[in-house]
């Protein structure tokens, strides 16, 4: 089936349903949430940045950026596209799960955490960061398989339907693409401690993966081939256009973010080759230059 073959009743748009009076505090709690962290985040970095080693500056500019995409995807009527359009929908994913977690995860927050808080804390943080369930929760192929596999779900099933009819589901499908997109940029590029993390050839492999797998999807939107996904051809072209190019930006970054990054290990020469001279006369041959002889 073509994105042009699709029967006619299914052209209506769909909608959000209609929240309750509380509608509009419901709407500005993530947001009011989004400022406090910044906020946190900025006055925390600050005290950091008094101490003798600092705080990279660039670190909070990145978490600011990733707020506020945050809080731009989650605004009523910021976005460029109609409410309740399929573009609008994609518009609002790319933001929520792969632009804004990029930028929370590039500013370090878990690194700037465990240097503000007290010792004994710091070290419980430090312990659960080295846990075997955080282990298997931080590796590429768990953020790959939840990216991946929800994008799948959303659109292979009737859920996507099913949040245009139920806000609640609506939202639990957002918290769900902001934790994976944390979880995958955090695993692939994330300054943050990771004492488990797989090395880089690794991880580019999954993120080929993860590159591979949004382009065959959005190419299967783009030709109207998800029957659970029905609405009006062009904008389904559209959404898929988004998730397809803007998708690429994305990933393009991470992989830049992780390259950047990237200092591989270097193995010290053995004794007497190039580049590590031999032993001095009077050393006990430990391979330590200048190693006193023991009696």
């Amino acid at each position: 089936m073509t994105a042009g073959t699709h029967p006619a009743h299914t052209y209506a748009p769909h909608t959000h349903a209609a929240g309750p009076p509380g509608a509009g505090l419901e709407a500005s709690l993530p947001l009011a949430v989004l400022a406090a962290a910044a906020v946190l985040y900025v006055v925390l970095a600050r005290r950091r940045t008094r101490e003798p080693l600092g705080w990279n500056p660039w670190r909070t500019v990145s978490f600011l950026a990733g707020t506020g995409i945050l809080g731009a995807a989650l605004a009523p009527g910021l976005s460029p596209f109609p409410d309740g359009s399929f573009a609008g929908h994609m518009h609002q994913h790319l933001l929520i799960g792969m632009y804004a977690p990029l930028g929370l995860v590039l500013g370090a927050p878990v690194t700037l955490m465990l240097r503000s808080l007290p010792r004994h804390r710091g070290r419980i943080l430090g312990r659960a960061l080295r846990s075997t369930p955080l282990r298997v929760l931080a590796h590429p192929l768990t953020g790959l398989v939840l990216n991946l596999g929800g994008l799948a779900l959303l659109y292979l099933t009737p859920l996507y339907t099913a949040t245009t009819q139920h806000p609640a589901l609506h939202h639990l499908v957002h918290l769900h693409f902001l934790a994976a997109g944390y979880l995958f940029a955090y695993s692939i590029a994330g300054p943050d401690p990771a004492p488990h993390r797989p090395s880089v050839p690794v991880r580019l492999v999954v993120l080929g993966v993860a590159v591979a797998g949004h382009a065959v999807l959005a190419q299967f939107l783009y030709a109207g081939a998800l029957p659970h996904v029905a609405v009006p051809p062009a904008d389904l072209r559209t959404g898929a256009d988004l998730m397809y190019y803007g998708g690429d930006i994305a990933e393009l970054l991470l992989a830049f973010a992780m390259v950047s990054t990237w200092r591989p290990r270097r193995r010290a020469p053995a004794p007497g080759r190039p580049g590590f001279p031999a032993p001095r006369p009077g050393s006990a041959g430990t391979g330590i230059p200048g190693t006193p002889k023991t009696p």
